[in-house]
């Protein structure tokens, strides 16, 4: 097993007063040879945007886009006809393919909205663009991980263009819980959204991640009260 810590403090950052940005991989002004991307995980932004305040109409291609709002609510726009709000429990999947415009805005004009803005390149190109929201809440399970993105339509989840699978996950302290990966030769990156936990005796705290390769199975331990995300990406595609 080989694994990379990116502490949390260590990370791209980038205040616009509309949005506050934490770029774990290169993105936009933050540029770091040795955090460009991580197998087919190319971005994973923590962004916190104002009330009233959003991203304009901008174009995508070739990328598989996936949201996941922490608080607060999201409003979407896109040029397939697309318009809806997403919110915390709720997970997003754009894939841009040939090419898409689309907006996003705070729905709420006053409070704060966090979201998780992750793209993976895909293993397709110029696909017919598409999109999709589901209600992970109702499916989710305390004290174990449950799949919120797959590469099979019609399994659990929101499905992608690429062999990556998504987990999330909450746990209380003390509990462990281990990880099988969905695909030999697969890398996994393994992020704290709170609390602290323990992965194969390495620390990470929260927005800490942890890039796992070489590695068939993880064992985690929550430090204490802890929510986490799992995506497993291919290395090469």
């Amino acid at each position: 097993m080989k694994t990379v810590l990116y502490k949390a403090g260590t990370r791209g950052h980038a205040n616009h007063g509309w949005l506050d940005s934490y770029h774990t991989f290169s993105f936009a002004g933050y540029y770091d040879p040795q955090r460009v991307h991580f197998g087919a995980l190319r971005v994973l932004n923590d962004d916190t945007v104002a009330g009233g305040q959003g991203f304009g109409t901008h174009p995508h291609d070739n990328m598989e886009i996936v949201s996941i709002p922490l608080s607060g609510s999201l409003r979407h726009k896109d040029s397939m006809g697309n318009t809806a709000v997403i919110t915390e429990g709720e997970v997003q999947v754009m894939s841009a393919g040939t090419g898409v415009y689309h907006s996003e805005h705070n729905n709420s004009a006053s409070e704060e909205v966090r979201f998780l803005q992750i793209w993976v390149f895909p293993d397709t190109k110029n696909v017919e663009p598409r999109y999709d929201q589901i209600k992970v809440s109702d499916i989710a399970t305390h004290n174990s991980f449950y799949q919120v993105v797959s590469p099979n339509a019609g399994e659990q989840g929101v499905w992608v263009h690429q062999q990556a699978w998504f987990h999330l996950g909450s746990f209380d302290a003390g509990v462990s819980t281990s990880y099988q990966f969905k695909k030999p030769g697969n890398g996994l990156f393994v992020f704290v959204l709170e609390g602290t936990v323990e992965v194969n005796g390495e620390l990470l705290e929260r927005r800490d991640g942890l890039a796992i390769t070489d590695a068939t199975e993880i064992k985690l331990t929550a430090g204490t009260d802890a929510r986490v995300l799992l995506m497993e990406v291919p290395m090469q595609w």
